[in-house]
C-alpha cells in the first residue's frame, strides 16, 4: 500500500491495518525461520509497510499536538 493510500485511511482503519500487517509479518518471520517462506523478500516488504503505517500514525499524533498547542497560545 502506497503512502498516499495510507494517508486516506481513518485512524481506526490505520490501527486495524497496522495490526493486520504486524500479524502477517510475524507469520512470515515464522515461515522464514522454518524454511517454508517461498518469497524471501516478503519479510522486508512487510517491515517497510509496518514502518510506513507507524510513521503516518506518529505524524498525525504530532499534528494534533501542534494544533492544540498553537490554538492555546492564540487564546492567551
Amino acid at each position: 500500500m502506497k503512502s498516499a493510500q495510507v494517508r486516506e485511511l481513518t485512524h481506526d482503519e490505520l490501527v486495524r491495518k497496522q495490526q493486520e500487517v504486524t500479524k502477517e509479518l510475524f507469520d512470515a518471520r515464522l515461515e522464514a525461520a522454518t524454511g517454508q517462506l517461498g518469497h524471501t523478500h516478503k519479510v522486508k516488504m512487510l517491515r517497510r509497510e509496518v514502518a510506513r503505517l507507524r510513521t503516518i500514525r506518529r505524524e498525525r499524533e504530532l499534528q494534533i499536538g501542534t494544533d492544540s498547542a498553537g490554538s492555546a497560545a492564540a487564546d492567551s
